[in-house]
């Protein structure tokens, strides 16, 4: 189990730093694509609009990833293995419950009959 946690952690800085990266390398709306890529825009590899819409489909995925190994590395560590205590594997001693006792009799007065 210790393995797939050490794999979600590398997933997670593997992702989020893909997630800042496509974040950095996206323009407002209003800015021009171009002008990331240089002047050609639609005679680049993603056509007039497609590096806008592929790399927010990039960044959608890598952010559903980080947050799926974030979702992961939380439910792993919070299965805890229960550690048997000191006492386990004892067995309590049975005690018999103690017969009523009676008052003490004041020596100095007559015991009463009923």
């Amino acid at each position: 189990m210790e393995w797939f946690k050490t794999l979600l952690i590398v997933l997670q800085v593997i992702s989020a730093l893909a997630v800042i990266l496509l974040v950095l390398l996206q323009q407002g709306k209003g800015a021009d694509m171009g002008a990331a890529f240089g002047s050609g825009a639609s005679g680049s590899l993603f056509g007039a609009s497609g590096s806008a819409n592929f790399l927010s489909h990039a960044t959608a995925i890598f952010a559903a990833v980080f947050f799926i190994c974030t979702l992961g590395i939380t439910w792993i560590g919070n299965k805890k293995e229960v550690s048997p205590g000191v006492l386990s594997g004892t067995v309590a001693p049975v005690v018999a419950p103690a017969a009523p006792v009676a008052p003490a009799q004041d020596p100095t007065k007559p015991a009463v009959p009923k």
